[in-house]
């Protein structure tokens, strides 16, 4: 876990070209990528370790980000302790929320 709740612990690449980005990272970075099977019906994602240990993922953007005119783009996740309560305190001062609370099946809750 992170040292602080407000720690990033989490990296994310969203890419259009999800096998040139494991090349890259694999053969480039060093980074050894490992599939995450994840619930049924969940996209291709793929962890990216370094020794035994994830640092980041990789997964094709979604249609509805690229339609947005996004590029893809690395996300960075901040820790907190409570994802629904971090996401109501984030809305009453002011800030946007771009996906609600949800739950990855054998991960964890994120938003």
């Amino acid at each position: 876990m992170p040292k602080s709740p407000t720690s990033f612990f989490w990296y994310e690449l969203m890419t259009t070209d999800l096998d040139a980005a494991e090349a890259f990272y694999t053969d480039v970075v060093g980074w050894k990528a490992q599939p995450f099977d994840g619930a049924p019906g969940m996209p291709r994602y793929i962890v990216m370790n370094v020794g035994e240990r994830g640092v980041a993922g990789l997964m094709t953007q979604p249609d509805e980000v690229r339609q947005t005119g996004m590029p893809p783009a690395w996300v960075g996740y901040i820790h907190t302790s409570d994802v629904d309560a971090s996401t109501k305190s984030l809305k009453q001062a002011g800030g946007t929320v771009h996906r609600e609370p949800d739950d990855i099946p054998g991960v964890g809750r994120f938003a």
